[in-house]
C-alpha cells in the first residue's frame, strides 16, 4: 500500500507540530547558557530531554526489526535504557547536577586533570556518533516505506530534520520537543501495540506460531550477547553527555533526579509495541525487509489520517534521538575543545554560533559515513555506541564520584585511553567473540585500580591551584 494524500497531510502536520515547538522554544534562547539548558528546566522537561533522545529509531523501528528476527530479546534496548535512567536518578543525578559542570569532560577534569578532557571528548564523541548512524538508518527505513525514496535521499532529509530539531532551541528546545513528541508517540505506540496483539490472536496466537526459544526468551541470541546488549545501555546512559546535559538543565538536583526517574518508568514500555509488531509481521510476511516491519504495519493497518500521524511521530522520534546525540557532541566540542584550546576568551555570542555551526558539521559528516552502511542492523550500531561510551567514561566517572580521594589522575588518564581502545581493538580483532563491552570495561577498571596503586592519588597542579584560589 502506498501513501495517499491524507497520509502525507497528517505526516506533515505531526512533523510541523513537533518542530514548531522546538522553533518556538528557540525564541527564548538568547545565550549559550540558554542553549545548553540554563539550569531552569522542570522534571518533565528533564525527562523530555532524556527520552527525546533515548526513545527514537532504535526503540521503535530498530526494536521491531530485531523482534522480527529474534523475538523478545529485542526488548533489551528500552529495558536497559530504563535501568540506566534508574541508576542515573538514584545514584548519580545529585552529585553530577551539584557539580556545576556542563559536560562530562569538565567533571572528569576535576579528578583526573586537564588532559582528561580532550581524551574523553574524542572517544565519547565517536561513541555518540555511532548511535547517530543508527538513527539515520532508521529514518531510511521509514522514508523508504513511506515515500519510496532512495536511501541517500532519505538520509539527506533526515539530516536536515536532525539539525532543525535542536538548531534553534538547543537543550531547551530538545526538552520541549521531547515532551510534545512523547505525547504523540505514546498514543501511537499504545494503538499500534494493541492492534498488533489483537490481529495476531493474542498471547495464544503468538505463542502457538513461534517456538518458545529463542522467540520468547530475553536471552534468545545467547546470554552473553543479550546481557551485554542490556548492560551496554546501562553503562552507556550514565556515560553520555546528552543525559548529563539533561541533568544540568534541571533547576536543581532534586528536579534532575525526578526527571531521570520519570524516564526510568516510561521508557521500557515503549519497546513492547515494536516487539508485537515485529512478531505479527514475521507471522504474516516472513520474507519482508525486517527494518520496514513497523512502518509497513502502520501504513497497511491504520486509517490513513491516524497512520499519517503515527508515521510523522515515528519520524520525529528518530530525528529527535539523532538531534539530541548530535547536540551532545556539539556541546563537548564547543566547551572542551573550542573554548579551551582555540578561543578561551570567546564571547557568549560566539560560543552560541560555534555550537550551532558544529551541529551542522557533525550532521554532515554523519551523512557521509551512513552511505557505506545502509543495510546494517540498526540496534547493532546502538549497542556498540553505548558500549564504547561506557568503556570510555563509566569507570572513571564512578571513580571520580565515589572514590575521588583514592583514584589517581594518572590512573584515570590511562583508563580513559585503554578502556575505549580495548573495546575498539577487540571488536576489530575478534568480531564474533566476547562482546567488546566486557573487554573495554575490564581494561578500564584494571587500569584504574592497578594504576592508582602504582601511582598513588595526589592532586594535579591544576587542582591545587583551584583549591588555593
Amino acid at each position: 500500500m502506498h501513501l495517499t494524500t491524507v497520509h502525507i497531510i497528517f505526516v506533515m502536520l505531526a512533523v510541523i507540530f513537533v518542530i514548531g515547538v522546538g522553533v518556538y522554544s528557540g525564541t527564548r534562547v538568547k545565550s549559550a547558557e540558554d542553549f545548553a539548558g540554563g539550569g531552569r528546566a522542570s522534571a518533565p522537561l528533564v525527562a523530555g530531554i532524556i527520552m527525546g533522545t533515548l526513545v527514537g529509531g532504535s526503540s521503535t523501528v530498530g526494536t521491531a526489526q530485531l523482534a522480527f528476527q529474534f523475538g523478545i530479546s529485542a526488548w533489551w534496548f528500552t529495558l536497559g535504557a530504563g535501568i540506566g535512567c534508574l541508576v542515573l536518578g538514584l545514584f548519580l543525578a545529585k552529585p553530577l547536577r551539584e557539580s556545576g559542570k556542563e559536560t562530562i569532560p569538565q567533571f572528569l577534569v576535576e579528578t583526573y586533570g586537564p588532559n582528561s578532557g580532550p581524551i574523553t571528548t574524542v572517544f565519547s564523541s565517536i561513541g555518540i556518533f555511532l548511535n547517530v548512524v543508527a538513527q539515520i538508518l532508521a529514518a531510511d527505513a521509514l522514508l523508504t516505506s513511506m515515500f519510496g525514496l532512495s536511501p541517500i535521499t532519505g538520509s539527506i532529509i533526515a539530516i536536515i530534520l536532525v539539525v532543525l530539531y535542536v538548531f534553534f532551541g538547543g537543550n531547551a528546545g530538545s526538552g520541549m520537543t521531547g515532551v510534545a513528541k512523547l505525547v504523540l508517540l505514546y498514543l501511537s505506540l499504545i494503538v499500534v501495540g494493541v492492534l498488533a496483539y489483537s490481529m495476531a490472536g493474542g498471547a495464544a496466537g503468538i505463542t502457538s506460531h513461534f517456538p518458545a526459544f529463542p522467540t520468547f526468551s530475553l536471552f534468545g541470541r545467547g546470554f552473553a550477547v543479550d546481557f551485554a546488549a542490556g548492560f551496554s545501555l546501562v553503562v552507556g546512559v550514565i556515560s553520555t553527555q546528552t543525559y548529563f546535559g539533561a541533568l544540568f538543565a534541571g533547576k536543581d538536583a532534586a528536579t534532575a533526579r525526578r526527571g531521570a526517574l520519570i524516564s526510568a518508568i516510561l521508557i521500557p514500555p515503549t519497546g513492547i509495541a515494536g516487539i508485537l509488531v515485529g512478531l505479527y509481521m514475521k507471522m504474516n510476511f516472513p520474507k519482508m525487509n525486517a527494518a520496514e516491519a513497523l512502518p509497513t504495519f502502520v501504513i497497511n493497518y491504520l486509517p490513513p489520517w491516524f497512520s499519517g500521524i503515527v508515521l510523522g511521530t515515528l519520524l520525529i522520534a528518530v530525528v529527535g534521538t539523532g538531534a539530541g546525540l548530535v547536540l551532545g557532541i556539539s556541546t563537548m566540542l564547543t566547551k572542551d575543545v573550542y573554548k579551551r584550546f582555540i578561543s578561551p576568551q570567546a564571547s557568549d555570542r560566539t560560543i552560541l554560533f560555534v555550537s550551532r555551526g558544529l551541529l551542522v558539521v557533525v550532521a554532515a559528516i554523519n551523512l557521509l559515513f551512513v552511505t557505506g552502511n545502509l543495510k546494517s542492523l540498526i540496534l547493532q550500531w546502538s549497542f556498540l555506541s553505548m558500549g564504547l561510551r561506557g568503556c570510555t567514561v563509566c569507570m572513571p566517572l564512578l571513580g571520580a564520584i565515589f572514590f575521588k580521594n583514592k583514584v589517581s589522575y594518572k590512573a584515570g588518564l590511562i583508563a580513559l585511553v585503554i578502556g575505549p581502545a580495548s573495546c575498539l581493538l577487540w571488536k576489530l580483532l575478534n568480531p564474533k567473540g566476547m562482546d567488546p563491552l566486557y573487554a573495554g570495561l575490564l581494561a578500564s577498571i584494571i587500569c584504574l585500580v592497578i594504576g592508582s596503586l602504582i601511582f598513588p592519588a595526589k592532586k594535579t597542579p591544576l587542582l591545587e591551584k583551584g583549591l588555593k584560589g
